[in-house]
């Protein structure tokens, strides 16, 4: 009888529990994700520097609505340099701006993207996993065109879509605590 009532609750519990994806994150979609990231603002500036603002402005769009999860909803975004009244980049327009500027709405924007950045690595202190959602945790270590390094510290979150692609639900970043 006992045994029973176990498995019954069990098989309610599965009914009612929400599905996790298919297949759980792995550590190397993460750090791909991450390398991609890293990659796709290096090719922003580097298209800025070649091509203009415009060009600039085309590829941040695609690269938003690749890495991003503003499609699924608000995310939560809280970029470098941001500051108040508009710290929090909940919407796809604010992550846009704060990448290339450009934006009214947005008048202290001047484009972190857009700052000759050569060189993006990722330095995590760790990456925690459970089933479809991600979150790491680190240093992230930009390099300009003439050799300066501008490290901040970076938190990331990632789910997976209905698609199975890591989406950004979370990101937060600041400069180092310089005491």
């Amino acid at each position: 009888m006992k045994r029973a009532s176990i498995t019954t609750a069990a098989v309610l519990m599965t009914a009612i529990t929400p599905a996790l994806a298919e297949e759980p994150i792995s550590e190397a979609e993460v750090l791909a994700a991450q390398k991609g990231w890293c990659e796709a603002l290096v090719e922003i500036s580097a298209t800025n520097a070649k091509s203009g603002p415009a060009a600039a402005k085309a590829l941040a769009e695609s690269v938003i609505d690749s890495a991003y999860a503003y499609q699924m909803g608000p995310v939560l975004f809280k970029p470098t340099l941001a500051v108040n009244p508009q710290t929090f980049r909940t919407t796809r327009a604010g992550a846009l701006s704060y990448f290339v500027g450009g934006d009214p709405a947005y008048p202290n924007d001047s484009g972190f993207a857009l700052n000759d950045w050569t060189k993006c690595e990722i330095d995590n202190a760790a990456v925690f996993i459970a089933g479809d959602s991600a979150s790491t945790m680190g240093k992230v270590h930009f390099t300009d065109k003439d050799g300066n390094v501008t490290t901040v510290d970076k938190t990331w979150q990632y789910v997976k879509d209905d698609a199975g692609q890591l989406r950004i639900v979370v990101h937060h970043s600041s400069l180092e605590y310089a005491g």
